[in-house]
Order: C-alpha cells, then structure tokens, then sequence
C-alpha cells in the first residue's frame, strides 16, 4: 500500500499504537459477555429482534471499547478487513484508489480511522464510500469520515438516504447525518479504475437496503463476493416487509449472480470472526475459508426459513 507522509500519518493514526500494541485476548476475561462466540451474538440479536428488548450482555458486548476494536486484516488480496467486531468496513483497493463499504459508527469511528493508518492508506485516496442502509451502525461514521476522505463521493439507494436522515435525525435533533450525494440505482455499477461494484436493491432488513457485488482475488484467481446490507429481522415493521425480505434473499441466491464469497455487514452472522486467523495464516495455494457458495446458500436458505418461522409466530 502506498505510505503516507509523516504529517498526515499522525494527523490519522491516533491511537494506533493501541490497536496495534492489544492482546489477543480481551482486556478483562471475567465478564460474562467478554468472550461471546458468534452463534450466542447471532442468538441474542434474533431474542432483540422477537422481543424488541435488548439483552443487557449484547448491549454491554456492543459497546465495550476493547472488545469492538480489532486490528485490520487482509481477507482477500485486493480487500482489508477495517470494521469494528460486530460490525463490517470493508476497503476493496483498485488500480485508482480505494472504496469503503459502509462507515460504523460513534463513537468508534475514529478505530476505522486508525485502521486506515495502520496499513499506511491516505484518506485522499478513497474515492468511494458505499453505505448499505441508513441504521446508525452503517452510516453512523459518514459525518466524521466526510471531511477526512476529501475526494470520495458517498453513496446508497434513495430510500436508504430517507432513512439515515429519519434515523440519525432523531438525536436530539442534531445534524448527524451528511446531506445526500450519489443515488444508487437497482442494479448500477459503480467503476473505479480495474474494479467494478454492482449495487443491488434487497429490501427486507429495511425497505432501504442495498448489498454489494464486487471481484475478489485469491492467489491470483477471481471470485465474486457479496456485502448483504443486513439479514436481521430486528427492524421488520409489517408482512410486506417481511416478504420484500424473502424476495430478496431468492433474488441473492440467483445462479446468475454467481455470488462464491459471503463477506458479511456483520461478521457474527456468519462466524467470520472465528476464522479471522484461519484466513490470515492461510498459505498460498490452499483453499480460502471465505470461498463457499455452498455455505452461502445455506446460510439463505435457513434465513428464509426463519423469516417464514417469523411470519408463522405472529410477530408482525
């Protein structure tokens, strides 16, 4: 990656040294919450999502500082893992510059910030940040990162727009939403020099959401990949969303598409973080713990079973 002058390296990188300098293991290991794997995280948010009650471990699991801040690490060879650990940024790198997926949010995004200086990417060189909805976790950062990434344009669905303004505008009233730049369209590419992104309308966790496709390398070989803009039934408000949520799961596991790669918005839905070091210590040649179409469609397919299960209980 291209280094960054001395200046802006520390204007960017505070704290850096901490996240470079954390252990393996969580500051304190003898809270209940500090070691949850990703099937009790995803358990818990499908309780949220029934009930509407937070359970008091995720919210306190949500917003412990040293638990959400992980190091940056490479997933494939042209995208860099740069999020938080329950929520995804991913950094896809191309011939002209860099695109962000998604931003996370306050108070945290200053651990993205740091992550970009960790692997020595100037802000100038971000030309695209792609936002899948409005939820605070996926553009809670735009306001922070707006002025930082000065020659990125932001982008996501007209309806994801109408979103982040009603949701992040409802915090006592302050401006904490960017005003909106580029719309996506169903179906539009987003090109930046050898890398092309296609976004993808798929309405369900809100009517605003989009997912992304876009090429992945492994050892030179190219695979397509997905960002799903989010698989919780936490923000179903009635049966139709709930069926535009179904629709879109079929419309996601369409052979055409050809989606290989699952790099999830957020990485406990699909047990990503368990593999963390099963993909940084994999050696060239060896099969990459990422690339499944398999497991991609039947991770699907029980979603779809557990939205009509949703339906079939009553909860909208």
């Amino acid at each position: 990656m291209k280094n960054i002058n001395r200046r802006n390296f520390f204007k960017v990188s505070i704290g850096s040294a901490a996240v470079l300098s954390m252990p393996k293991t969580f500051a304190n290991e003898s809270v209940p919450y500090a070691d949850l794997k990703s099937k009790e995280i995803s358990a818990m948010f499908g309780e949220f999502a029934k009930t509407k009650k937070m359970p008091a471990n995720l919210n306190k699991w949500l917003n412990d500082p040293v638990i959400q801040k992980i190091p940056p690490y490479k997933v494939f060879d042209n995208v860099w893992y740069i999020g938080l650990r329950w929520v995804a940024a991913h950094l896809i790198k191309t011939s002209e510059g860099y695109i962000l997926i998604d931003t996370v949010h306050q108070p945290f995004v200053g651990h993205l910030i740091d992550n970009l200086a960790v692997l020595g990417v100037d802000p100038s060189e971000i030309k695209y940040v792609l936002m899948t909805h409005g939820h605070f976790d996926h553009v809670g950062g735009a306001t922070t990162l707006k002025p930082l990434f000065k020659n990125a344009t932001f982008a996501m669905g007209e309806e994801g727009w109408r979103e982040a303004f009603n949701f992040q505008g409802k915090k006592a009233g302050a401006k904490t939403m960017i005003q909106k730049e580029k719309v996506l369209k169903d179906k539009e590419k987003v090109t930046l020099g050898d890398t092309s992104v296609v976004a993808l309308a798929t309405p369900g966790h809100t009517m605003g959401t989009f997912s992304y496709l876009y090429p992945v390398y492994v050892d030179g070989k190219k695979y397509t990949a997905v960002t799903i803009g989010g698989l919780g039934l936490n923000a179903i408000a009635d049966k139709n969303q709930l069926q535009a949520y179904i629709n879109s799961l079929s419309k996601l596991s369409d052979d055409l598409l050809g989606i290989e790669v699952d790099l999830t918005a957020h990485p406990f839905s699909t047990g990503q973080t368990e593999l963390i070091d099963s993909i940084k210590n994999r050696k060239a040649g060896e099969l990459h713990p990422l690339v499944n179409r398999k497991a991609f469609i039947e991770h699907l397919s029980k979603l779809r079973n557990g939205a009509e299960k949703y339906l079939e209980e009553g909860h909208v």
